[in-house]
């Protein structure tokens, strides 16, 4: 692969042709976006076996950077995988168009009738690490939304990503629809992603997926707005009254069915009056593989629970590893979330219905979850098709980043000929 020798020169020219797609997007039609993700769908099942070889020369990539076996996980794509990504762009195609909505609309005494309506942010930048179904994900949402989509994948995914992107393309061509909407930065050098951050006149938005380093960077370094997804240090807690059957269960699929993803539980917090179920979850863990830590009540409760320190209950493992914490109730639970979580998802298993309200009342994340696995705070599982990732902040988006989010607001005043006194 040869680097361009000139990143600024590069980036620019990615801007300005990301803003006249975006201003030809504004007024795509609905079935010219859905053609395009269809097609672009049937291109990723037909490509299934060029996107495998891209993939295995990525993981290889990755292996030789010493990825973790989570990191990795999120490198691998599979038949499965594939088809997953395949189906999404065509649930995308199947949801209604945001674009226009009309969300409200109201008379004025002085005969003005005014709507609040959705519009396209524009161009919007994605910058991520490791995992290629972004690719597919991130360019189908903002294509549908009305939006242009500059993408930034990591160096550990770049062919994978690139072979999807293709597919991509085939899709807007097939569509008519400008090549330029969805790009990606060709490049591994780092130097692309400081362009990025400073392309105001470019970039409308940018949404950072990744590690906490790439977070602290983008953060410290953006000048353009963003939808800010830091760590997911997500809280499950038992209570006393919880069905012991349904507390493992949830637990070892909270924490173990994909150890990697951001959703995963990374710290389980148990009422003390609930340490006699701990026996029996922390059994399940083990059998699945994941190492457990906790502070001395939980060591004291199964003697395979090793100590925990400080550190662990602010630690985004991404990994077969949970941190076990014993607390003495609601009010507790929810304050060691307000003080360790980042904010992204928190469930709660019990069999109180008002002990469930109060927690989905008291704990300020984007997603709170009641008797369900925190493995599914994903815009797919919510019903939009897929998701650019989850917002922890809150302005403008928060949660699962779908199209809704992926607009904005502009307000259309149609009046007969009033002049303001």
């Amino acid at each position: 692969m040869t680097e361009p020798a000139d990143i600024p020169q590069l980036m620019r020219d990615i801007g300005e042709a990301a803003q006249a797609a975006a201003r030809q997007l504004t007024t795509a039609s609905t079935e010219a976006k859905d053609a395009a993700l269809t097609s672009a769908a049937a291109a990723l099942r037909r490509n299934q076996n060029r996107i495998l070889s891209e993939n295995a020369k990525d993981m290889t990539f990755g292996d030789e950077k010493g990825l973790s076996a989570a990191m990795l996980d999120r490198l691998a794509l599979s038949e499965d995988r594939i088809e997953a990504m395949a189906a999404g762009l065509d649930a995308i195609a199947e949801l209604p168009d945001p674009v226009g909505a009309v969300t409200d609309a109201w008379d004025r005494p002085n005969g003005l009738q005014i709507e609040r309506r959705r519009t396209p942010l524009g161009v919007i930048g994605v910058i991520y690490e490791s995992r290629p179904n972004v690719t597919a994900d991130a360019g189908a949402l903002c294509l549908k939304a009305g939006n242009a989509a500059i993408l930034r994948g990591g160096s550990e995914s770049f062919h994978s990503s690139g072979a999807i992107l293709d597919c991509l393309t085939e899709g807007l061509n097939d569509a008519g629809l400008p090549e330029a909407s969805i790009q990606r930065v060709p490049t591994r050098d780092r130097a692309a992603v400081g362009e990025m951050l400073t392309m105001t006149d470019h970039i409308d938005v940018i949404v950072p997926r990744g590690g906490k380093s790439l977070i602290a960077r983008v953060s410290a370094e953006s000048r353009v707005p963003l939808f800010k997804h830091l760590e997911g240090i997500c809280h499950t807690y038992v209570t006393a009254g919880a069905n012991p059957d349904m507390a493992e269960s949830i637990v070892v699929n909270a924490k173990m069915r994909r150890t990697g993803i951001c959703g995963s539980t990374e710290t389980l917090l148990i009422d003390r009056a609930a340490l006699p179920m701990l026996t029996r979850i922390v059994g399940g863990l083990v059998e699945a593989g994941c190492e457990v830590r906790g502070d001395t009540e939980a060591q004291g409760a199964d003697s395979r629970v090793i100590a925990a320190d400080d550190a662990d209950w602010k630690t985004e493992y991404l990994d077969s590893i949970i941190s076990v914490r014993t607390v003495d109730g609601l009010d507790a639970a929810v304050a060691h979330i307000a003080e360790h979580g980042s904010s992204h998802t928190e469930a709660i298993i019990t069999e109180d219905p008002a002990t469930a309200e109060a927690f989905l009342n008291d704990v300020d994340s984007a997603i709170v979850m009641v008797n369900a696995s925190t493995q599914f705070a994903d815009g797919g599982e919510f019903g939009m098709g897929a998701e650019i990732g989850i917002s922890t902040g809150k302005l403008h988006a928060r949660g699962p980043v779908g199209l809704e989010q992926l607009t904005s607001m502009k307000y259309v005043v149609r009046g007969t000929g009033q002049c303001r006194p």
